[in-house]
């Protein structure tokens, strides 16, 4: 009797040891995925979580010497992208015909970009509203709520058309500077793009209709009088 004890004892025992060290290693592993791998995780759930999306800053305007005359500016605009996981299957071809109407666009192109695995296709960039008006009363037509998004954006314009161009210079399709005062200001006005942030489920399909843009100090507004160029240009008869 004595000896069933001991061996019941000594069972015990073990099965203790063999607890302790089990419950000693998942603390040092949840240890480890809190303090060595948190941040890395963290950074992973937000970014499977979340839909970001760039929004482009509002380039500064430039002006003449006399402070008057606006040589470079930033006009409003609107940009169309689109999630094809939000876009059901049977109606990608709608959609596609609908956006190669409205925006004069290849339908072939069109469906191919609805037809990918992605999160976000552009479908148009910096198109006047009047076109995304058109687009926003099909989708309200045709019921389409998720999977189109029209964002803010700009466009150059240049109110004095090819007027000393070659000292204004122009920008890219990103609006970068490329030539002339638009390049050797780029830095100073570009300014600082935003963002736009939604919630998203485990396949990247957009939660709710809740979304936060975000912007910087500089992502929207930035003049800058910095040219010595006088536009006015005096008009004489000739004889």
């Amino acid at each position: 009797m004595r000896q069933i004890s001991i061996g019941r004892k000594k069972r015990m025992r073990n099965m203790i040891l063999v607890s302790f060290i089990i419950l000693f290693g998942l603390v040092i592993r949840i240890g480890f995925i809190q303090f060595v791998q948190g941040a890395e995780l963290q950074a992973m759930a937000h970014a499977q979580q979340t839909l970001n999306r760039r929004i482009s800053p509002r380039r500064g305007t430039i002006w003449d010497a006399t402070g008057e005359n606006v040589l470079a500016m930033s006009a409003s605009a609107e940009t169309v992208t689109v999630n094809p996981r939000n876009i059901p299957t049977e109606s990608r071809s709608k959609v596609a015909k609908a956006m190669a109407d409205i925006f004069d666009l290849d339908y072939e192109e069109i469906t191919r970009r609805l037809s990918r695995n992605s999160a976000i296709e552009t479908i148009v960039r910096r198109v006047s509203k009047e076109y995304t008006d058109e687009l926003r009363i099909w989708m309200n037509e045709n019921n389409i709520t998720t999977g189109i998004n029209i964002d803010e954006d700009t466009k150059r314009v240049y109110p004095h058309s090819t007027l000393a161009s070659n000292v204004i210079g122009f920008t890219g399709i990103d609006d970068q500077g490329l030539e002339g005062l638009e390049k050797y200001y780029d830095e100073i006005l570009r300014g600082e793009p935003g963002r736009i942030l939604r919630m998203a489920d485990a396949t990247r399909c957009r939660l709710g209709s809740r979304r936060r843009k975000l912007y910087s100090s500089s992502a929207w507004k930035r003049y800058c009088a910095i040219n010595r160029f006088n536009c006015t240009v005096n008009s004489r008869k000739t004889s």
